[in-house]
């Protein structure tokens, strides 16, 4: 059975992964650190798990399987679902795969560097409805591959 896993701290698209798994009947699990405020659905669960570096990460690193989706922007998190043979998808729709993942980990790493040296400030461009359509449809289309994959 497929699943959606979400990192849902900093997640701008719930509401999008909500209707996506309404419309197939596909079980959410909503993870974080806090508490967050989202409709009660009964095919959303939400996992509050305690606070820590990772914590969230680790509770869908190990729960997540193969046909899963998990919904992040966290690289690290990315490759460790990619890893058990799930789907990745960021929140601007755009999919993380085996053959990406090792390139983003690296301009990460010297993202991080070059900021720690003060070469380089600011973050990503802010989110746009551009970004709400791709992942709209990016998830769709992830639901639908992963369910086929799935089978019966």
């Amino acid at each position: 059975m497929v699943e959606i896993y979400v990192d849902g701290d900093a997640c701008p698209v719930k509401e999008e992964v909500m209707r996506v798994a309404e419309r197939y009947g596909v079980r959410v699990h909503l993870v974080s650190n806090n508490w967050l405020r989202v409709p009660d659905h009964p095919l959303l669960r939400r996992v509050v798990v305690s606070e820590g570096l990772d914590a969230a990460d680790d509770w869908i690193a190990d729960r997540i399987g193969p046909n899963d989706i998990a919904v992040t922007a966290d690289i690290p998190l990315a490759a460790r679902a990619l890893e058990k043979g799930a789907a990745v998808i960021d929140h601007a729709g755009k999919p993380m795969t085996r053959d990406s993942i090792g390139m983003k980990l690296a301009m990460r790493d010297l993202m991080s560097h070059l900021r720690d040296m003060g070469e380089v400030s600011g973050g990503n461009a802010p989110f746009s409805k551009k970004d709400r359509s791709r992942f709209l449809s990016a998830l769709d289309q992830a639901v639908v591959q992963a369910r086929r994959a799935a089978g019966p």
